[in-house]
């Protein structure tokens, strides 16, 4: 396994922009991640997801199939990886998830990060006829469906037969420009099931968090690979979270409100005030620097985030120079 070195990453989870028509849409998101690149990010991510989700819009807001856009998106970039944060292993077949991801492997010769997850969404799998299962079929699932696309990557065939998925001399050809194929990185903060699979199966993990609960998890992490014998240093920490960056104090909250639907943080339910204070970074360039580097002093690796406002200009080019400098 080899740490993917994942610093700065930019996630794209909406894809409703103003006066944008569907024949439109995909240029809009192009530019936005050429942007990125230009900017300093060394990663961009999009949502593996067929519904916009609760608190970011409508269910029949614009969604695209992940796999889909990011090819798309590989052949308009030239240096950031490429990934979904996070897959679920609910919505597809293993061997065709293996063939997908090896896909843009090769498309991005080599810029590829296979992000994957359990998967929650109920309605989607509902709507769409996916067995949604419980939360241990869920995780039965995605460790079977590790072993068998890490076999993928690298044997000439892969045999399995497992309790959800069963695939008999699958051939994945052509492989991926990666030896050994694209860098796993396992997404959620389960400190039981999730982190121990980081540990066992992954080059990254994707946590959520304060600083103090990103130390926490880092050490549940630590003592998995201790147990398991593998050495911590090998895996990429990165946290997602929601960036609103202003010129001034003033400006970032004006783009929260708008984020927010018109709203003030203190006119939310409780439980989305404590989201909002959990897993956002709002101010002006030096607020969010310092809040960058106390996640970062908390054992992180790198930063991920998704933004307010990325169609708007100067926003991302913002967000960059100023994610940069916390990071020097």
């Amino acid at each position: 396994m080899t740490n993917p070195q994942l610093r700065l990453g930019l996630q794209i989870p909406s894809f409703t922009y103003p006066g944008v028509e569907p024949a439109d849409l995909f240029e809009n998101v192009a530019d936005i991640a050429v942007r990125a690149e230009r900017s300093g990010f060394d990663s961009v991510w999009v949502m593996d997801h067929f519904y916009q989700l609760p608190g970011l819009g409508r269910p029949d807001e614009n969604m695209f199939e992940a796999y889909s856009l990011l090819c798309a998106l590989a052949a308009r970039t030239s240096t950031v990886r490429l990934g979904a944060m996070v897959g679920g292993m609910t919505y597809r077949n293993p061997a065709f998830l293996a063939k997908q991801v090896t896909a843009l492997d090769v498309i991005s010769k080599g810029r590829a990060i296979w992000g994957i997850g359990a998967g929650w969404f109920e309605k989607e799998h509902l709507d769409y006829g996916y067995e949604f299962g419980t939360f241990t079929d869920r995780f039965e699932k995605l460790e079977e469906g590790l072993q068998i696309i890490k076999s993928m990557f690298t044997e000439h065939t892969t045999t399995f037969e497992g309790k959800w998925f069963t695939v008999h001399d699958a051939f994945n050809t052509p492989k991926p420009v990666q030896a050994g194929g694209p860098p796993v990185l396992i997404g959620g903060s389960g400190e039981r099931k999730t982190l121990r699979m980081v540990a066992q199966y992954a080059d990254a993990c994707n946590v959520f968090g304060t600083p103090d609960q990103i130390r926490h998890l880092m050490g549940v992490l630590d003592a998995h690979c201790e147990r398991l014998g593998r050495d911590p240093r090998e895996i990429c920490r990165t946290r997602l979270g929601t960036l609103v960056v202003g010129e001034t104090m003033a400006d970032a909250h004006r783009a929260l409100s708008l984020r927010l639907g018109g709203r003030a943080v203190e006119d939310l339910h409780p439980e989305m005030q404590a989201r909002v204070r959990d897993q956002f970074i709002v101010g002006d360039p030096d607020t969010v620097i310092a809040a960058v580097r106390d996640l970062m002093a908390a054992g992180l690796d790198g930063l991920i985030f998704n933004m307010a406002n990325p169609h708007e200009p100067g926003s991302v080019e913002l967000a960059g120079d100023t994610l940069t400098r916390a990071l020097t």
